[in-house]
């Protein structure tokens, strides 16, 4: 597992889970909205939607909630004029950072996402200037809570996908970017407790990074997630167990 994979599991066990879970919902509403405009509001035949509610669901998101995303989402009442970007930029030690924001403001979001990387030590580039280091694939998390590492891989492996990753809490798998819907559809059908569904850039290469190098790097990972705006980041760096419990301690 990549070292941004292994930092955002164990950045997802700290600190308040009240607040975390408050973000996560305005997050998801986002996605909600943004996947009921560009494929209508039936969950049956709108995968991202379908994945999206699913998330929501995971993290006991109120079915009202989801119902009032959905609507803002095909122009009903209170609809929100959200779109998606990218931003693409480089951080301490030449780390490939992907930025992707759902925003309905996009002259503020992109001014707070220039000026974070700024802050903490990188640059935002121009687009192309990172995709080159990611490859497109998707990403299914699913609870790990009484299952096998084995279970898991067996149904992944019958429903198409290509890969099974742990971290002992939750498992990842891994699929390509055009199967993403069907894998997680089978999954779900196998009866696997399925928390979350989306494309992912996943590195072709890794940057490793090592004591100060860390801490920088992890800052701006941690602000860049942080943003309201911010959907998702991947970066391409790795590091040290030994240096990511470092950093958690301190």
């Amino acid at each position: 597992m990549s070292g941004h994979n292994k930092w955002a599991n164990i950045k997802a066990r700290k600190g308040s889970q009240d607040a975390k879970r408050g973000k996560m919902f305005t997050k998801i509403a986002k996605e909600i909205i943004v996947a009921a405009k560009l494929g209508g509001g039936d969950p049956d035949n709108n995968p991202r939607l379908r994945a999206a509610i699913q998330a929501g669901r995971a993290i006991n998101m109120p079915n009202d909630n989801i119902k009032r995303a959905i609507s803002r989402g095909t122009g009903g009442e209170g609809a929100e004029a959200i779109e998606e970007i990218l931003f693409e930029g480089f951080g301490p030690a030449g780390v490939a950072i992907m930025v992707e924001v759902q925003t309905d403001n996009r002259n503020r979001t992109t001014g707070e996402i220039r000026h974070l990387f700024s802050k903490y030590g990188g640059n935002m580039g121009v687009p192309g200037c990172a995709a080159r280091n990611f490859q497109r694939q998707g990403q299914i998390t699913v609870a790990g809570e009484g299952l096998t590492e084995e279970k898991v891989f067996e149904a992944a492996i019958e429903a198409g996908a290509e890969d099974v990753q742990s971290d002992g809490d939750t498992y990842t798998v891994v699929t390509t970017f055009e199967s993403l819907n069907s894998v997680n559809d089978a999954l779900v059908k196998a009866g696997l407790p399925v928390t979350g569904s989306r494309p992912a850039y996943v590195p072709l290469l890794t940057v490793r990074l090592q004591g100060d190098q860390v801490k920088g790097l992890l800052k701006l990972v941690d602000a860049l997630e942080d943003n309201d705006d911010v959907a998702a980041v991947w970066a391409n760096f790795d590091i040290d167990d030994k240096d990511l419990e470092a950093f958690e301690a301190g």
